[in-house]
């Protein structure tokens, strides 16, 4: 594929959102959405509080039903598939409420996010040795890379609920990589961060993106969103009002 080739793939679209319709009950959380996230991008996805942002994002990751529309990921139609198989393609999140397993090590945690990529099953886990170690030696060194990548490998030791709020977040962006997404979706990840551990975000978000991944990033932080992000799509009752670059 020649450089021109490459760019037509890219503007074309990674993920492909048209005519995305979500009801609960009266009420129309999501109507008639069209969205375009190019590969490679960070994309934001903003508008005020019930504007229909979260919805989408649990719409995309298999969480919720759509009462309408399509969603393609890299060509493939992610309606009608489960969350699970959805991972497997290589679409993983976080959520706006952190949602670690907070009696366990941050090593742990990032191993569970590993589970989707592993082969052993159930019973073969109980085996302290030949291929179902093995595996579970690659998968702690996985887990602590990734660790190390986010800046928190000092706390890999560390129960999970000890950890100050932002070392959560990344703690949490750390167990979503460990399923080597290629899309990431992220909801509002600077929550509840102080300037400075917003700053250390942008940074890691940047070396994510750097790695190949793909971002879609809901956030309500103005600054973050306008440093960070190559495109936005504003939203507002469930629609579509504006896209384009952050300028």
């Amino acid at each position: 594929m020649n450089a021109a080739d490459a760019q037509a793939a890219r503007e074309s679209g990674f993920l492909q959102i048209r005519g995305l319709l979500k009801r609960f009950g009266g009420i129309t959380a999501v109507n008639a959405l069209d969205m375009t996230v190019r590969d490679g991008d960070v994309h934001g996805l903003i508008g005020p509080n019930g504007s229909g942002k979260t919805t989408t994002l649990n719409i995309i990751s298999g969480l919720y039903r759509v009462d309408g529309g399509s969603i393609t990921f890299d060509g493939t139609e992610l309606v009608g598939r489960p969350a699970h198989a959805i991972a497997r393609l290589g679409v993983a999140r976080t959520f706006q409420n952190i949602r670690l397993f907070a009696q366990l090590g941050a090593l742990e945690n990032v191993m569970i996010g590993r589970h989707v990529r592993t082969r052993v099953g159930f019973l073969g886990a109980m085996l302290p040795f030949g291929a179902p170690a093995r595996e579970e030696r690659a998968t702690r060194e996985y887990a602590y890379d990734l660790l190390t990548f986010v800046g928190l490998e000092r706390m890999a030791g560390k129960v999970a609920r000890s950890l100050p709020y932002g070392d959560q977040r990344r703690l949490e962006i750390a167990r979503a990589l460990a399923s080597e997404p290629r899309l990431l979706l992220l909801d509002e990840p600077a929550a509840g961060m102080n300037p400075t551990e917003t700053d250390a975000l942008v940074t890691l978000l940047r070396r994510i993106r750097d790695r190949g991944t793909t971002l879609l990033l809901i956030e309500h932080d103005m600054n973050l969103v306008m440093t960070v992000c190559d495109r936005i799509t504003v939203l507002n009752f469930g629609q579509h009002i504006a896209e384009g670059t952050a300028a």
